[in-house]
């Protein structure tokens, strides 16, 4: 199963951000975790099959109405066999 490391940047911190990314990931049948970063990004690893990740990737690409994305990066890892998502500290 395809998985990647997702860094969101812009004003995403206490904006709803990390329960946005939870709530698409939990429909989407997505499994991993959200957290955000201390220089001020958010970080998602997302497992799932290779059309739902592409629809979440373009979900949190985009963020809640209250985010303001300015750039994501984002790159395919190992995956690590998470059996759900989660909001992680």
């Amino acid at each position: 199963m395809p998985a990647f490391f997702i860094k969101i940047y812009g004003h995403v911190q206490g904006v709803g951000f990390r329960y946005f990314t939870y709530r698409i990931a939990r429909k989407m049948g997505i499994k991993g975790y959200v957290r955000n970063a201390e220089d001020g990004s958010v970080e998602i690893h997302a497992e799932g099959d290779e059309k739902s990740l592409g629809d979440f990737l373009n979900q949190v690409s985009r963020g809640p109405i209250s985010a303001v994305v300015t750039n994501v990066e984002y790159e395919q890892v190992d995956e690590k066999d998470f059996q759900t998502f989660e909001i992680s500290d």
